[in-house]
């Protein structure tokens, strides 16, 4: 199909209401826009670039946890969650009551993230997977009472208080396995040459049109981008996330959206995806450069002049880039040091400016490596 010719979907009259019933997507499509393919060789080359310069930084795993945990934040954010990096590194009990559940969502899907990117290893992106990771991604919070894991039963509604004055009514729950079964063929069937990028773009937009949770559609439809990459093996590791740039654009991502299915642009929405996979995987490509650099800056300038304490503080450092907020605890817990002893390592990265102590309190000392942290 042409996607000039691109026929979105139709309302269908359910009870008192009209839901949008998406045309299903498992066939070709191609294009005669040479806008989409300038972006799609751009996108490709940036994609390119990330994924080897991943390959030869050392310790790549070492960072990825930062990059999964600002996606968290970001991703969250858009449905309203106001926690921080900082907030999300710490503790829940150190988090004060009242935002515990903004904690708990953002945690929640770190952990989403984590399980189906080693699921992956053993299972295709498939409903089976996007169910199990939505499970997780709702098991405590605000959620959990939205049948985490499983499809919806009900009809749900974007904006507006009730289906009465909704913006957008996604199609009825009976459509649902028909219309999921259809994206997951798209997903993984080799006959259509469409191309990975123009794939994965039309299958978010699929995935948000359909909704077929109760809550959390825009966080699973965010992560499935990235696991696509992965899975396909455009990605070697999970360094792609496009929700900061969603967030950015906010207001383009749903009109974009929208007029695809009010106005069958799917071009647009296509061009709109691949600007956003290019500008994410250029500044993903520049975070790995300052982490590098600040890391052999930081042994080479400062770790050194710790004398002796310098072979239990290169290991320590290197924790720091998995775990930049810490208590005193934690750091004994990371090098099996003494309490005295950890509070002297502690106090030296202190002295040489790589920790800030951030409670001003004598007792349960919080501290941040900030150069780090400032970089997400």
């Amino acid at each position: 199909m042409d996607i000039k010719d691109f026929k979105a979907g139709s309302y269908r009259k359910g009870y008192e209401y009209r839901y949008f019933l998406p045309e299903k997507i498992n066939h070709s499509f191609f294009w005669t826009n040479e806008a989409i393919n300038e972006l799609l060789e751009k996108a490709s080359f940036k994609l390119g670039e990330l994924n080897s310069f991943s390959r030869f930084v050392p310790d790549t795993d070492m960072f990825i946890i930062m990059h999964i945990l600002k996606e968290a934040v970001v991703s969250s954010r858009i449905e309203g969650t106001q926690t921080n990096i900082e907030e999300a590194l710490i503790e829940e009990k150190e988090i004060e009551p009242e935002r515990r559940d903004d904690w708990k969502e953002v945690n929640n899907y770190v952990n989403a993230m984590n399980a189906a990117v080693e699921e992956l290893k053993t299972l295709p992106l498939s409903n089976r997977l996007i169910k199990n990771t939505h499970k997780i991604l709702l098991s405590s919070g605000r959620g959990e009472r939205k049948n985490p894991g499983e499809f919806r039963q009900s009809q749900n509604w974007i904006g507006g208080a009730s289906l009465t004055d909704a913006v957008f009514i996604p199609p009825a729950h009976i459509e649902l396995p028909d219309l999921m079964s259809d994206l997951e063929f798209f997903l993984h069937n080799s006959e259509i040459k469409v191309p990975h990028l123009v794939k994965i773009a039309i299958a978010h937009y699929q995935f948000e049109t359909i909704h077929p949770f109760l809550d959390g559609n825009g966080r699973i439809g965010r992560l499935l981008i990235t696991l696509y990459l992965v899975s396909s093996g455009i990605l070697d590791k999970p360094l792609l996330y496009l929700s900061e740039f969603f967030e950015k654009n906010k207001a383009l991502y749903y009109d974009n959206l929208t007029f695809a299915r009010t106005k069958n642009d799917l071009g647009q929405w296509i061009r709109f995806f691949l600007t956003g996979v290019i500008q994410t995987a250029e500044n993903a490509a520049t975070t790995l450069k300052k982490i590098t650099d600040l890391k052999a800056s930081l042994e080479k300038e400062r770790i050194l002049l710790m004398g002796k304490r310098s072979k239990p503080a290169i290991e320590f450092l290197h924790q720091l880039f998995k775990k930049p907020v810490v208590t005193i605890k934690d750091v004994q817990a990371m090098t099996g040091l003494s309490p005295k002893a950890a509070n002297d390592l502690v106090k030296a990265f202190v002295e040489h400016k790589i920790l800030i102590e951030t409670t001003g309190y004598q007792r349960n000392r919080v501290f941040v490596f900030d150069e780090y942290v400032s970089m997400f």
